[in-house]
């Protein structure tokens, strides 16, 4: 039996765009304020696209950067997957926009959609690609620009999300390094839960649909809640459990950046002290795809994870999916 090339990242980068949009200036558009929003949800600020900001921009400045640490040029990519719901259009894919603007002749590209577990589903494949011999190299990123389909005149839903896109380039590491393990998984029985239901083959674009607001998401955030927190824990002991670890072995801790009592559960579940936990929902809120790749980007910046460190990534998201991985930095 073939070995498998030991696969892991080699290169990182992040974005989000320069407007920040507080907890203080929503105050102003629907009825709400910061105490309940950072008390609930542990957000204080959200970054949003320009109007001329596509979701391929925010990943091609993301794109950039993970190549820059990397050393690569872009003619040297093998792959691209972009985990978004938020393309750029139904096609080309973001993949294929963003393949032409970095000159990424070479690659290959498509379009991954799993929500918030988008990014750990990308890196699942890239990896899968990479183990095999196909492809040597990979560009992953989640990218999202959620303002654009967020209601800012619905309370519950306007305060949770942001934009942004987070990029790493996935390849060969050496042995006992990189990715362990994976768990992903759909209970797609849950997917009216999250969703954002017009647009499709099945309720095209209409005035209808537009005057009715099925262009923005919905989501029902007790029943999410619910299904985060659950899914959180049981992927979490399934993907250490596949990996050969326990959660003392656990260095660093990335979760999904969606809601700090979600967060703060899967910590109590963990027995993880605060310093192992990476926790960026109140500069970004949630970012979807992008949230995961972000919070590991910034952990790498801020020298957070040191070579043989076990990192712990989970996320759940609209589908609903769920997706875990263990790496050895």
């Amino acid at each position: 039996m073939r070995q498998l090339r030991p696969v892991g990242i080699i290169g990182t980068g992040k974005y989000v765009p320069e407007r920040i949009l507080t907890n203080s200036d929503l105050e102003k558009i629907v009825e709400t304020n910061d105490e309940w929003i950072v008390s609930r949800t542990g957000i204080r600020e959200r970054h949003i696209a320009a109007p001329e900001q596509a979701t391929s921009d925010l990943a091609y400045e993301a794109a950039l950067k993970a190549l820059e640490s990397a050393g690569m040029k872009a003619e040297e990519l093998d792959l691209i997957i972009v985990a978004t719901v938020t393309p750029d259009s139904a096609f080309p894919s973001t993949a294929c926009i963003l393949q032409d603007k970095l000159g990424a002749k070479n690659a290959a590209a498509f379009d991954l959609s799993a929500a918030c577990s988008g990014f750990v589903y990308s890196l699942a494949t890239a990896t899968g690609f990479i183990q095999n011999g196909m492809y040597n190299n990979a560009l992953v990123i989640g990218a999202d620009t959620l303002s654009r389909i967020t209601d800012y005149t619905d309370r519950n839903t306007c305060v949770l999300f942001g934009d942004g896109a987070g990029a790493v380039i996935v390849g060969e590491v050496p042995e006992g390094r990189g990715f362990q393990s994976f768990d992903l998984g759909a209970e797609g029985s849950g997917g009216s839960l999250l969703n954002l239901e017009a647009g499709g083959s099945r309720l095209p674009a209409s005035r209808q649909t537009v005057e009715d607001k099925k262009h923005f998401i919905y989501m029902n955030g007790r029943e999410v809640f619910k299904f985060a927190v659950r899914v959180m824990g049981s992927a979490t002991e399934r993907v250490l459990t596949k990996a050969g670890l326990s959660k003392e072995n656990i260095d660093l801790f990335v979760p999904h950046q969606a809601n700090i009592r979600i967060i703060q559960s899967a910590m109590q579940r963990l027995d993880l002290p605060p310093e192992k936990v990476v926790v960026n929902v109140d500069k970004y809120a949630n970012t979807s795809a992008a949230s995961i790749p972000l919070a590991l980007v910034e952990a790498a910046e801020e020298g957070r994870m040191k070579a043989g460190d076990a990192v712990l990534m989970v996320g759940f998201g609209g589908g609903l999916t769920w997706g875990a991985s263990v790496l050895i930095w």
